[in-house]
């Protein structure tokens, strides 16, 4: 009867690690929403609520740690429970990343809003947050069901961030050579799509641990960047005012 005691309490500890994550999971995905919302709707108390949210995925990935840490001492996990274990503290650690780098986005709100830029470059952050946000709702979607043979759109996804992404750096870039009035809110404009396109990133990783808890393997290697946004060419001056 002990035994079976032991067990159960065991299954509600690792239950705990998967809630938890879910949690942390729709946080970040609702702080990241908001962040875009605020940014294309000129919101600033939308981006304060985004700011002061980060709070709730610090707390989130620090109680993480601490069970796990728990976990760990007291159960001296092995095999695919130990992946479980390790893979939540990874886990944790990438949807705390998305939620700073939403953070980031909204910090930028207000700078925005001073320099309004077109629409189109509106259009093309909110399809870039689009992408981003389906392929971690759909990653999330595989640690809740384990279901790793469906991991394989995660590089397909990844792919058209990188092309979205360079599109819109390649746009920014012609609106800040037109008119130096553009510099200012599309460099924070680009900083806010590079955030962006790293949330993809840290989906990325997720996919990663999620086929390891379950398989034992590492995915296999990683295809080349898509992101050309090295090979731009820059100018070597922009217009003088």
């Amino acid at each position: 009867m002990q035994s079976v005691h032991i067990v159960s309490a065991y299954d509600e500890e690792l239950k705990y690690l998967s809630k938890r994550i879910a949690a942390m999971g729709g946080h970040a995905e609702r702080m990241v929403e908001q962040a875009i919302a605020a940014l294309v709707n000129a919101d600033p108390g939308l981006a304060q609520k985004v700011i002061r949210d980060d709070a709730v995925l610090d707390q989130g990935q620090r109680e993480i740690d601490d069970k796990a840490i728990i976990i760990i001492a007291k159960r001296q996990p092995m095999a695919t429970d130990l992946r479980e274990i390790v893979g939540a503290i990874r886990i944790s650690a990438d949807l705390e990343r998305v939620g700073d780098l939403g953070k980031n986005v909204a910090k930028r709100v207000v700078a925005v809003i001073e320099g309004r830029q077109p629409t189109s470059l509106f259009r093309g952050i909110e399809a870039l947050a689009d992408l981003a946000l389906t392929q971690l709702k759909e990653v999330l979607d595989v640690y809740a069901s384990r279901s790793v043979e469906k991991i394989g759109f995660v590089r397909d996804r990844d792919d058209q961030i990188d092309a979205v992404y360079t599109s819109l750096f390649r746009e920014l870039l012609t609106y800040m050579m037109e008119d130096p009035r553009n510099i200012t809110p599309c460099t924070h404009l680009l900083f806010c799509a590079k955030n962006i396109e790293r949330i993809g990133d840290h989906a990325t990783n997720i996919a990663e641990t999620i086929y390891y808890i379950v398989t034992g393997d590492q995915m296999p290697a990683e295809r080349p960047k898509g992101d050309k946004t090295d090979k731009i060419v820059l100018p070597a001056t922009l217009p003088a005012k």
